[in-house]
């Protein structure tokens, strides 16, 4: 699968997961239908989980091979 790919590819699971914790979170669905919802939620938010974990080793390795300049960790608690 191609970057292009994998990104429209997280992005519409993402979408599909945030719809599914809306359905969820409304109390509408029918017990049977709730598992189901929430089954597929696993499934997706594994798919995309496996996305980041990818991206993130892409990163590490374009920092490895930076010619030895060390860039400092992005913390947001920070700013």
């Amino acid at each position: 699968m191609s970057r292009k790919t994998s990104v429209r590819h997280f992005e519409e699971n993402l979408s599909e997961l945030e719809s599914i914790v809306a359905q969820l979170e409304s109390n509408q669905l029918s017990l049977e239908d709730a598992l189901k919802a929430f089954e597929k939620g696993v499934k997706l938010s594994q798919d995309c989980q496996s996305v980041l974990t990818q991206a993130e080793q892409k990163v590490q390795v374009l920092l490895e091979t930076n010619e030895g300049e060390r860039l400092e960790p992005f913390d947001p608690e920070s700013e």
